[in-house]
């Protein structure tokens, strides 16, 4: 029988919460684990945390929300995963079935050997043959046909033998299932699988095929991610009702290569863990053995070095649930401790490194902020950049920065409060910056403050993802010199300077 002061606390998303305490959960061990992150200045920015039909913690560092969706980068291989599942159950194809039976129209004039005997369960296991890896970043830039691309790429290996992991093994699939399907990925997912876990508002990039990318460009909320991984603890069941076939859960979970690393589209560990991982850590972890799942979402350089602390915490966090009237006071004061740690994990200005720069200012540019250069419209004409930025504006007064780039394509504009924070849409370039992707209307939350008497930082939080740019306006005269860089990402970190003289209004 289901608890009933549980079934009271149901949310939105459809899941029940329970305290940790009644299920089960060592409370001081999530306290650790939130400890060991912060002393190793790991960018976290949400977690749930699910145990015996429960959500039992959940948070979202400011400004990351609950209800803002988030790209999930490659968790979306485990999406289409499921995907492939489903086709297969449904006769479309079959797992032996040759990848250049079903494009005949688009082969290569020689078709190598091995080419012509990879598989779609080649595809699944990443043993494709290829030499190097194609990113969903390279391929993002792209504007020819991603799958007469990968069709080009030569076969060094033969298929089946060696693990490489490589994001063009997922678009292959997407594109199987529209060729035999005449449906998208994401419009074939809907209704058999987003749907029935009541996941909606999520969206999924369309490549040059007019194909899903399969192995990325998926954004959904955090909460979506952990139903993934409920799903998979529940071996494809979802409210008594079956969603995956049992034996492709089984099937997708377990290791198919040598290294024992990886299944089908998901990530395997010891002790019967798995997970589903995107880049800069976005990730869901499933422990069938203690009947949990962690989902997390961060800005993180590799899983590597957040996995750790995830195996120091976790399963050991997990025991026996304690009875609801039995749990007593040592158990309501621990599920209180958790919950305060929570919410200062959650205030705006919690201490975490990249702030502090606003914090330290605050002194420094109270002092001069009645100075003209503080305040009023400043136009610069730029000198030749690789950026191909023309002009920069800024507008400033007490409260706003209004910050404007114009290159080629037009003028682009960010608000930033001075010393507060303004979100918005983002209509700044910087695809470089962000492991490719074009994050125009994304939303960005931005503020702006005087550093000292001649520079200007503003912090651009694109708070669907996790990239942070900080811009750095510093003034000499009559010149700026214009800086730009991201916490995080594939290439690289900035951009060159550019400099510019001011213009006559």
């Amino acid at each position: 029988m289901s608890d009933p002061s549980a079934d009271r606390d149901i949310k939105s998303d459809g899941l029940t919460r329970a305290q940790p305490s009644e299920a089960g959960v060592d409370v001081d061990a999530v306290i650790a684990f939130l400890n060991d992150v912060e002393a190793a200045q790991l960018d976290l920015h949400s977690l749930m945390l699910y145990r015996n039909g429960h959500v039992v913690a959940e948070a979202w560092r400011w400004p990351y929300r609950a209800d803002r969706l988030r790209n999930l980068h490659s968790v979306a291989k485990s999406f289409t995963a499921c995907a492939i599942g489903l086709a297969l159950d449904e006769g479309r194809f079959r797992l032996d079935d040759k990848v250049v039976s079903f494009f005949p129209e688009m082969l290569p004039d020689v078709v190598s050997d091995g080419l012509a005997a990879m598989t779609v369960e080649d595809l699944l296991t990443m043993r494709v043959g290829h030499a190097s890896e194609t990113s969903g970043a390279a391929w993002r830039t792209l504007e020819t046909s991603w799958i007469a691309e990968f069709l080009k790429i030569p076969v060094v290996e033969r298929p089946g033998e060696v693990f490489l992991y490589t994001s063009a093994a997922s678009y292959m699939l997407s594109a199987i299932l529209s060729r035999k399907t005449g449906e998208t990925l994401h419009d074939y997912l809907k209704p058999r699988l987003f749907e029935p876990l009541g996941i909606d508002g999520e969206a999924w990039d369309i490549g040059t095929d007019n194909i899903n990318p399969g192995g990325n460009g998926l954004s959904t909320k955090t909460v979506d991610l952990l139903k993934l991984g409920i799903l998979h603890l529940q071996n494809g069941m979802w409210e008594g009702k079956r969603v995956l076939p049992e034996s492709w859960v089984s099937a997708a979970t377990r290791a198919h290569d040598v290294s024992g690393r990886y299944g089908y589209h998901w990530w395997v560990h010891e002790n019967r863990t798995y997970s589903a991982i995107g880049v800069f850590v976005q990730m869901v972890t499933v422990f069938p053995e203690q009947n949990a799942v962690l989902a997390v979402t961060g800005a993180i350089k590799g899983s590597s070095k957040l996995l750790p602390h995830i195996w120091r915490h976790f399963p050991a966090a997990f025991g026996a649930a304690l009875p609801v009237d039995a749990a007593g006071s040592a158990a309501t004061a621990a599920d209180a401790r958790l919950s305060a740690k929570l919410a200062e994990w959650q205030r705006e200005d919690a201490p975490v490194a990249w702030k502090l720069p606003y914090l330290h200012a605050r002194g420094a540019a109270d002092d001069h902020t009645d100075e003209p250069s503080k305040v009023g419209t400043r136009r610069f004409t730029m000198q030749p950049n690789a950026q191909g930025i023309r002009e920069l504006q800024l507008d400033l007064d007490a409260t706003e920065c209004r910050f404007s780039l114009t290159d080629a394509d037009g003028e682009h504009v960010i608000v930033a409060g001075m010393d507060r924070w303004i979100e918005s849409g983002n209509q700044m370039p910087g695809q470089d910056l962000h492991h490719s992707y074009r994050l125009v209307g994304s939303p960005v939350v931005a503020r702006a403050c005087w550093l000292d008497r001649s520079r200007l930082q503003m912090t651009w939080i694109f708070a669907e993802t996790a990239f942070r740019d900080t811009v750095i306006c510093e003034f000499h005269e009559r010149q700026i010199v214009y800086r730009r860089e991201v916490n995080i990402n594939s290439g690289a970190l900035r951009y060159d300077d550019v400099i510019g003289m001011l213009a006559e209004l």
